[in-house]
């Protein structure tokens, strides 16, 4: 599987987009707002999103404290013991709805990593007997519908048929489901993980929210409430997992319903983790504190922690910390040139600052207003510093890549920038062929690729086509990002986003306009779901992130801009994940 970070091969085939007319020849429309230029006699105008400081302080982040040696020697010994007898669980001979019950739980729990191969053996062996399985399910809706996602979420093609002994002689879901809640809340799940044109599963998501709703309107017991109301907000597919995690350990110990020894297990291995994360927390707030760029450049957002959060939602397993390094390393720039290119440059030094990083020579450079000096300097040694680890470990060239997904997210962000300085509204499509760039996706897939510890020099050769999964991803991003930052960017200036794109080329309300957006993310979803197999580690870890990132989008913008203005859901998230450990 190979990837691109190419604006323009990045193309058109995305759901609920045709192809555009290119941006060079687009004609300018009515602005929703009047355009903001100046003479050459007058300063430039420098506007300000009056972004608030960081909640969280290099000083708080360097005080925090982990557990001593041997606190860590008796945990660790303590796991080992846990996660031998949990591995012994997954082979016991059990009935399917149990074994299946069981790898649920320990995907929900957050330590489904430890046992990779083991659940990808059971669920294979599974998969091959399709057929006995089913007769041993029968009319049992919460244990086919588990056995659906999951198989599914591991890539096994199955097929929705397997829900047709749950539809009546109409065609439709049969009415006496509507009481079952365990096995309603099963198939909610799994109808989330539907591909496109799969109409029960359609069907399905329609029949259990309403079944689901009309349920918390009764008599449930507290812990089915719980659960119901937790899937209502937001289906499982859909979340970020290390999150959820949280939430579900301490669901389950409000239920006390759990194996105690998996609950154990999961609770140690939680604040192992999170230790693990504060760590690589520390190093990265040394890091940014040191370079200085959120002093020098305060128009911009300093948002470290939340930059570094956004790569736990990519991905949390210990393995993975050069990646969410490198990852929080790239956020902080992308988050502060973006602020460069929306708030505080002028046209000219806009242009500047792309071509002196498509060049990309120090001496580029000279030409630079001083704040951006600082800047393209943080970027260009920043880069060549990832690239020469890379080149050290493995002998592998990876500049050309990443300075080429670096000038492409440029040159989206200075197509937007124009459009607002010109007072230019885009239309629909418009918007979109950019902002499927200039949400950063491309790039940030690109680095994930090139710095993967799996990477040959085949792969890199064939660098150059762009999977769906890509495009899908970064719409959803997107989407989600104008639905929660849309009111607060044009309040303080600046290019109309999807919302009011798709308002201004309909005429239809904003109302009207965000449930269409709604409507796109997710058949964006439905289209990933139908690119979820693959072929090796090096394709199933790049799927994934490309699975994780409108998962965090999701969690990020879910109840506003939890980027450029965290409020205390976002803020709350953040303690609860990184630095508020589970009692054990």
């Amino acid at each position: 599987m190979t990837f691109c970070a190419s604006a323009p091969s990045f193309s058109c085939s995305f759901i609920g987009v045709q192809r555009w007319t290119a941006l060079s020849n687009a004609s300018p429309r009515p602005c929703l707002r009047p355009p903001n230029r100046c003479t050459a006699q007058t300063a430039p105008p420098r506007r300000s999103a009056n972004y608030q400081p960081s909640s969280w302080s290099d000083e708080y982040i360097q005080s925090l404290r982990s557990n001593t040696k041997v606190q860590e020697e008796d945990n660790a010994r303590r796991m080992g013991k846990l996660k031998e007898d949990a591995k012994q669980l997954i082979y016991m001979k059990k009935g399917i709805e149990d074994q299946l019950q069981l790898i649920d739980h320990l995907q929900q729990l957050g330590v489904a990593y430890h046992f990779k191969e083991d659940i990808k053996d059971a669920l294979g062996i599974i998969y091959g007997s399709m057929e006995e399985v089913n007769m041993l399910l029968k009319d049992n809706l919460h244990a086919t519908a588990l056995m659906f996602r999951l198989l599914r979420e591991h890539g096994f093609a199955v097929s929705e048929g397997l829900f047709n002994r749950f539809i009546d002689e109409k065609g439709n879901l049969k009415a006496s489901l509507r009481h079952q809640t365990e096995g309603l809340v099963s198939l909610y799940e799994a109808s989330h993980l539907a591909k496109e044109g799969e109409h029960v599963l359609e069907e399905a998501i329609d029949f259990t929210t309403k079944q689901l709703k009309s349920l918390m309107e009764g008599s449930l017991e507290p812990h089915l409430r719980e659960h119901v109301a937790h899937a209502l907000e937001l289906p499982l597919n859909w979340r970020m997992p290390r999150l959820h995690t949280k939430w579900f350990i301490e669901a389950c110990e409000r239920e006390a319903k759990m194996n105690p020894a998996l609950l154990e297990l999961a609770k140690l291995d939680f604040n192992r983790v999170q230790i693990i994360h504060q760590r690589e927390l520390k190093e990265v707030s040394r890091w940014w504190s040191n370079l200085g760029l959120a002093q020098k450049l305060p128009f911009s957002r300093d948002r470290l922690v939340e930059n570094y959060f956004w790569t736990v939602g990519w991905v949390f397993e210990p393995q993975f910390g050069r990646c969410r390094e490198l990852h929080t390393k790239a956020n902080c720039f992308i988050v502060t040139i973006d602020d460069v290119y929306d708030i505080y440059g002028t046209m000219d030094e806009l242009e500047l600052f792309t071509d002196a990083v498509a060049r990309w020579d120090i001496n580029a450079m000279d030409k630079l207003p001083e704040y951006m000096k600082i800047c393209f300097l943080a970027l260009f040694n920043t880069t060549n510093d990832t690239a020469y680890s890379v080149m050290k470990e493995k002998g592998l060239d990876i500049i050309p890549h990443l300075k080429k997904a670096w000038v492409d997210l440029l040159k989206t962000f200075t197509v937007e920038a124009r459009w607002y300085h010109q007072g230019y509204t885009p239309s629909f499509g418009e918007y979109l062929e950019t902002a499927l760039v200039s949400v950063s996706v491309p790039l940030i897939l690109t680095l994930a690729y090139c710095t993967s510890d799996d990477l040959t020099q085949e792969a890199l050769d064939d660098f150059q086509s762009c999977p769906e999964i890509a495009r899908w991803s970064s719409m959803i991003f997107r989407l989600c990002d104008d639905l929660g930052t849309s009111t607060d960017e044009l309040e303080r200036g600046n290019v109309p986003k999807s919302i009011q794109c798709y308002m201004h080329e309909t005429g239809v309300s904003e109302e009207v306009a965000r449930g269409h957006i709604r409507v796109l993310i997710k058949g964006n979803w439905r289209a990933i779901n139908g690119d979820r197999s693959f072929t090796s580690r090096f394709e199933e870890n790049l799927k994934m992130m490309a699975i994780n990132i409108p998962r965090m989008a999701q969690c990020m913008y879910e109840y506003g801009d939890g980027l450029g203005k965290p409020g205390r859901v976002m803020n709350d998230r953040i303690r609860s994940l990184l630095f508020e450990p589970i009692p054990l």
